[in-house]
Protein backbone atom coordinates (compact mmCIF):
# COMPACT_ATOMS: atom_id res chain seq x y z
CA UNK A 1 0.00 0.00 0.00
CA UNK A 2 2.96 2.10 1.19
CA UNK A 3 4.68 1.48 -2.20
CA UNK A 4 1.91 2.37 -4.45
CA UNK A 5 1.58 5.84 -2.81
CA UNK A 6 4.79 6.89 -3.64
CA UNK A 7 4.13 5.21 -7.27
CA UNK A 8 1.02 7.25 -7.87
CA UNK A 9 2.87 10.90 -6.27
CA UNK A 10 5.75 9.93 -8.20
CA UNK A 11 3.57 9.76 -11.17
CA UNK A 12 1.77 12.92 -10.34
CA UNK A 13 4.81 14.70 -10.10
CA UNK A 14 6.06 13.74 -13.73
CA UNK A 15 2.70 15.22 -15.15
CA UNK A 16 2.88 17.93 -13.02
CA UNK A 17 6.39 18.83 -14.48
CA UNK A 18 5.92 17.97 -18.03
CA UNK A 19 2.75 20.37 -18.28
CA UNK A 20 5.51 23.29 -16.75
CA UNK A 21 7.94 22.70 -18.99
CA UNK A 22 5.33 22.56 -21.90
CA UNK A 23 4.58 26.44 -21.44
CA UNK A 24 6.24 29.35 -22.01
CA UNK A 25 7.89 31.01 -19.34
CA UNK A 26 5.26 34.24 -19.74
CA UNK A 27 2.79 31.31 -18.88
CA UNK A 28 4.12 30.00 -15.96
CA UNK A 29 4.72 33.39 -14.76
CA UNK A 30 0.81 34.37 -15.28
CA UNK A 31 -0.42 30.77 -13.79
CA UNK A 32 1.83 31.36 -10.65
CA UNK A 33 0.86 35.34 -10.46
CA UNK A 34 4.25 36.88 -11.05
CA UNK A 35 3.15 38.19 -14.50
CA UNK A 36 5.05 41.48 -14.90
CA UNK A 37 2.83 44.75 -15.37
CA UNK A 38 4.08 48.21 -16.37
CA UNK A 39 2.31 50.70 -14.52
CA UNK A 40 1.58 54.04 -16.72
CA UNK A 41 0.46 57.21 -14.75
CA UNK A 42 -2.22 58.84 -16.76
CA UNK A 43 -2.06 62.39 -15.52
CA UNK A 44 -5.78 63.98 -16.95
CA UNK A 45 -6.42 67.30 -16.51
CA UNK A 46 -8.23 70.41 -18.84
CA UNK A 47 -7.63 69.76 -21.49
CA UNK A 48 -4.59 66.90 -21.96
CA UNK A 49 -3.80 63.38 -20.88
CA UNK A 50 -0.44 63.76 -20.10
CA UNK A 51 0.94 61.36 -21.45
CA UNK A 52 -0.80 61.27 -24.32
CA UNK A 53 1.38 58.86 -26.26
CA UNK A 54 1.32 55.47 -24.92
CA UNK A 55 3.53 52.43 -26.47
CA UNK A 56 2.90 49.09 -25.44
CA UNK A 57 3.99 45.50 -27.08
CA UNK A 58 1.29 42.84 -28.14
CA UNK A 59 0.67 40.22 -25.56
CA UNK A 60 2.24 42.74 -22.57
CA UNK A 61 0.06 43.92 -19.79
CA UNK A 62 -0.10 47.73 -18.83
CA UNK A 63 -1.95 49.27 -16.26
CA UNK A 64 -3.05 53.32 -17.13
CA UNK A 65 -2.75 54.43 -13.62
CA UNK A 66 -6.07 57.01 -14.23
CA UNK A 67 -6.03 60.26 -11.88
CA UNK A 68 -7.94 63.51 -12.77
CA UNK A 69 -6.40 66.72 -11.15
CA UNK A 70 -8.86 69.37 -11.55
CA UNK A 71 -12.31 68.17 -12.78
CA UNK A 72 -14.49 65.23 -13.28
CA UNK A 73 -13.63 64.06 -17.00
CA UNK A 74 -14.19 60.48 -18.42
CA UNK A 75 -11.71 57.85 -20.16
CA UNK A 76 -13.34 56.35 -23.10
CA UNK A 77 -11.25 53.91 -25.35
CA UNK A 78 -13.91 52.64 -27.96
CA UNK A 79 -11.88 49.80 -29.27
CA UNK A 80 -11.44 48.28 -25.75
CA UNK A 81 -15.09 48.73 -25.20
CA UNK A 82 -13.89 50.77 -21.78
CA UNK A 83 -16.14 53.48 -20.16
CA UNK A 84 -15.07 54.82 -16.74
CA UNK A 85 -15.51 58.39 -14.85
CA UNK A 86 -12.69 59.91 -13.01
CA UNK A 87 -12.70 61.52 -10.25
CA UNK A 88 -10.05 64.23 -9.01
CA UNK A 89 -8.50 62.84 -5.81
CA UNK A 90 -9.04 58.99 -6.94
CA UNK A 91 -6.23 56.72 -9.12
CA UNK A 92 -8.74 54.27 -11.01
CA UNK A 93 -6.15 51.76 -12.68
CA UNK A 94 -7.15 50.11 -16.09
CA UNK A 95 -5.27 46.67 -17.17
CA UNK A 96 -4.94 46.56 -20.85
CA UNK A 97 -3.11 43.77 -22.85
CA UNK A 98 -3.70 44.89 -26.22
CA UNK A 99 -3.02 41.14 -28.16
CA UNK A 100 -2.55 42.64 -31.82
CA UNK A 101 -0.64 46.01 -33.36
CA UNK A 102 -2.49 48.93 -34.23
CA UNK A 103 -3.16 52.49 -32.64
CA UNK A 104 -5.91 52.40 -30.32
CA UNK A 105 -7.40 56.49 -29.43
CA UNK A 106 -8.49 57.15 -25.98
CA UNK A 107 -10.75 60.31 -24.90
CA UNK A 108 -12.50 62.24 -22.69
CA UNK A 109 -16.16 62.05 -22.75
CA UNK A 110 -17.54 63.83 -20.04
CA UNK A 111 -17.35 67.63 -21.21
CA UNK A 112 -15.05 69.85 -19.42
CA UNK A 113 -15.04 73.16 -21.01
CA UNK A 114 -13.64 74.72 -24.37
CA UNK A 115 -10.54 72.69 -25.51
CA UNK A 116 -12.92 69.77 -24.14
CA UNK A 117 -12.80 68.37 -28.01
CA UNK A 118 -9.28 67.67 -28.64
CA UNK A 119 -8.74 65.82 -25.24
CA UNK A 120 -7.65 62.85 -26.62
CA UNK A 121 -5.04 60.35 -26.61
CA UNK A 122 -3.70 56.80 -28.90
CA UNK A 123 -2.23 53.86 -27.51
CA UNK A 124 0.36 52.26 -29.84
CA UNK A 125 1.04 48.86 -30.11
CA UNK A 126 3.68 47.79 -32.07
CA UNK A 127 6.33 44.76 -32.20
CA UNK A 128 9.77 46.05 -30.71
CA UNK A 129 12.39 47.43 -33.70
Amino acid sequence: MNTSRRFFCTGMSLTVIGAITSMTLSQIAQAQGNVKKRVIPVKVQKFSFVPNRIEATPGEIIVLALSALDFPHGFNMPDFNLRMDLMPGKIINVELKPDKPGEYDFLCDNFCGEGHEGMSGKLIVKFQD
